[in-house]
């Protein structure tokens, strides 16, 4: 009778062992934490690209009487402060990530908005000139950046999650 040799399975058990302890890993928690990352990296590039008002200049006669009527301690940025992420929400198989800015102007500098050419603006000193204010699009432009980095930026996780699982051990 033939001897095959010997043979030691208890690489293969160790392996069977890790297998199952990334089956039971918290991958729930592996994928909350890479949307939080990318949620992280999508309010620092929308808060980046968030214009902060700044006092207009104004000339004429009465400039003194209109900045301390109405500019008079304006400080601008909080539509940059304005900026937050909500929780992550597991819908199905994917997990949401939702970055909000709650000022009620917000989507009019995101987007653009209209406005009434002529109109005496007390507060600027002047009349407005254009009809149409065009968008920032802060947000919408961070998304877009963000979406061509995630792929990248998930595989290295990724591969850091799975080195730990199979090199512990």
């Amino acid at each position: 009778m033939a001897r095959w040799g010997k043979c030691d399975f208890a690489q293969l058990q160790g392996l069977e062992a890790r297998l199952t302890q990334l089956e039971q890993a918290e991958l729930d928690r592996f994928f909350r934490a890479a949307a939080q990352d990318l949620a992280a990296r999508l309010l620092a590039k929308a808060v980046k690209r968030t214009p902060v008002g700044a006092p207009p200049r104004l000339e004429g006669p009465k400039a003194g009487e209109i900045r301390s009527e109405y500019w008079a301690g304006y400080q601008g940025g909080a539509l940059r402060q304005g900026w937050t992420v909500l929780p992550i929400e597991k819908k199905g198989g994917a997990y949401q990530i939702t970055v909000t800015n709650n000022l009620l102007y917000a989507s009019y500098v995101e987007y653009g908005h209209r406005q009434t050419p002529g109109r005496y603006v007390p507060a600027l000193g002047k009349r407005l000139k254009a009809a149409w204010v065009p968008g920032r699009y802060m947000m919408t432009i961070s998304a877009q950046e963000l979406e061509r980095l995630a792929p990248a930026l998930l595989e290295k996780r990724l591969h850091q999650f799975l080195r730990g699982c199979f090199d512990a051990g």
